[in-house]
């Protein structure tokens, strides 16, 4: 996810007290960051104490797996490049679809993952690529797609052909938005931006069920905190007992309306 999304911002505390357990940075609470605004369908509304969207339900989850009820929860806003940067933080945990890299782990702690990337496909609503349900519908249409992405890698694996390939994820926009192309194949969150920010009328026409090369997103913790494992543990059991595909199908197919191509 684009850092530029994102404003910076930054405050920080080393204090903690220990609450169901964990040291936590507020005395009887646990303390969730997410970012300022926060986007749908991650969070709903900019709202995430509603516990609507898939990571304010994903945050609230991984609470209550570790003890915590709702009301026990408060919501810190950060930047995304202040999020990651070295330093104490003001929070327990922050999601903001946060790519797990080594490059980042020399900064900061990663839970385990709790979304895996998958690809999309984005094409305008009043043309007859919109209503492709399968693998095969797309074979009919000119599908753009950026080099060297694993958007291009599904594209030749699960639907065949020659892609047209732009230089950036912008050429891809543009080449769809002057008609060169029928639709773009990107991941699914930059298919979420490009139709709510990017786009008019656009409409994210499906996702493929492959996650191979897709991002991990993970959870982010101060640097070496005590917590990484207990937390870790937390998303290993949502995980484990279906909460994790029951909230990704819930946020990220069935209220957005994204069906998965057969």
């Amino acid at each position: 996810m684009s850092a530029a999304l994102f404003a910076l911002s930054a405050c920080s505390s080393t204090s903690t007290t220990t609450t169901h357990g964990l040291e936590t940075v507020t005395a009887g609470k646990l303390t969730i960051a997410t970012g300022q605004p926060a986007y749908s369908p991650w969070v709903i509304d900019n709202k995430p104490q509603t516990g609507k969207g898939f990571e304010a339900a994903i945050a609230y989850a991984v609470a209550k797996q570790l003890g915590f009820s709702k009301s026990e929860v408060t919501w810190v806003r950060t930047g995304f490049d202040a999020a990651i940067a070295p330093g104490p933080k003001d929070f327990d945990f922050n999601l903001q679809q946060f790519s797990i890299t080594d490059k980042r782990k020399k900064a900061v702690d990663f839970s385990s993952a709790y979304y895996t990337t998958t690809q999309a496909i984005v094409a305008f609503k009043d043309t007859p690529v919109a209503s492709a349900t399968s693998t095969a519908d797309l074979k009919k249409y000119k599908i753009g797609v950026p080099a060297g992405t694993t958007s291009y890698d599904v594209l030749i694996k699960d639907v065949g052909g020659t892609p047209a390939v732009y230089n950036s994820e912008d050429d891809a926009v543009q080449a769809l938005k002057s008609k060169q192309i029928d639709a773009i194949a990107v991941d699914l969150p930059a298919a979420f931006y490009i139709t709510s920010a990017q786009l008019k009328n656009a409409t994210v026409v499906g996702h493929f069920s492959d996650t191979a090369g897709g991002d991990d997103y993970g959870l982010v913790l101060a640097k070496n905190s005590p917590e990484t494992k207990k937390v870790t543990a937390a998303v290993d059991a949502l995980r484990a007992d279906g909460t994790l595909a029951a909230l990704q199908k819930k946020w990220l197919s069935d209220t957005v309306h994204v069906p998965t191509f057969k």
